[in-house]
């Protein structure tokens, strides 16, 4: 049985409240492991990959969830076959830590979540460009659980080297942020995440306003990196400021003119 969900809790800008709950997936996850398989495709590649996976397969029940709206692409169809296939991975071509240690880990699941890490990626790298950046994309759900507990786990070493054992990681999630935390309660760095997703905040609004009500938006994701990296928290002040203050614009912005600032409308990954 596959399960394709595209009214998802980001775009609210007709839908309202009643399309506001992420917690199928929840409700999935409790299921069996051997049965239960959870995607969350970060573009129209990553999509069609998934999608033809799940409906070649036997005996599971697939949930695919990607938003209908027209949608930035990140990955052409060879890179989409190799993420998906792996269902997590770093994305190189995102992240600036090639060689070295990073300082921070950016991670994301879903395709609203991706589009506002790699924002918020693109602001740091902006003003810090000496901030060494990991940026990681799960599309598979369940490899964020130990391998011991679903047939899609990462050992720990695996996840050890994608997530580090001892850096912040910055997580931006589709769903209930506890989802995450449940999932990798066991992990050696699990001290270190941070997750924002979904926290029943929303109403018939923008598409940008829906994730900043909830904390998910690019500036609050810069904030929260610039609060956990100890090198940053020193001299990010006048950063800091200038992110709540775009916030503060975008509330008077959609008020007057009922649509998201243009910088963010517009905003597209150039590097």
């Amino acid at each position: 049985m596959n399960y394709l969900l595209t009214s998802h809790v980001w775009r609210q800008d007709h839908n309202g409240f009643s399309h506001q709950d992420p917690g199928f997936i929840d409700h999935v996850v409790n299921k069996k492991a051997e049965i239960v398989r959870v995607y969350l495709p970060p573009d129209a590649n990553t999509l069609l990959s998934v999608t033809d996976h799940c409906l070649r397969s036997r005996h599971y029940i697939n949930v695919i969830i990607a938003g209908k709206q027209p949608a930035l692409q990140y990955l052409d169809m060879d890179a989409a076959i190799k993420h998906c296939t792996a269902g997590i991975s770093i994305w190189d071509w995102a992240s600036n830590d090639q060689g070295v240690e990073p300082d921070v880990v950016m991670a994301c699941a879903g395709d609203i979540p991706a589009m506002e890490t790699l924002a918020a990626v693109d602001i740091l790298r902006q003003h810090f460009p000496e901030l060494k950046i990991r940026v990681v994309n799960i599309v598979d759900l369940m490899t964020l659980q130990p391998e011991s507990e679903h047939p899609h786990g990462l050992s720990d070493k695996e996840f050890d080297s994608l997530f580090t054992t001892d850096k912040p990681i910055i997580f931006a999630f589709h769903g209930y942020p506890w989802l995450i935390h449940r999932l990798t309660y066991r992990r050696t760095n699990h001290k270190n995440l941070h997750v924002r997703g979904y926290k029943e905040e929303g109403t018939t609004t923008t598409p940008f306003d829906i994730v900043v009500m909830n904390d998910l938006d690019r500036f609050h994701l810069a904030i929260d990196v610039i609060e956990r990296v100890p090198k940053l928290e020193r001299i990010a002040a006048h950063v800091k400021q200038q992110m709540r203050d775009k916030l503060i614009e975008h509330k008077h912005y959609i008020r007057k003119h009922g649509d998201d600032i243009p910088e963010v409308r517009e905003w597209k990954w150039t590097y």
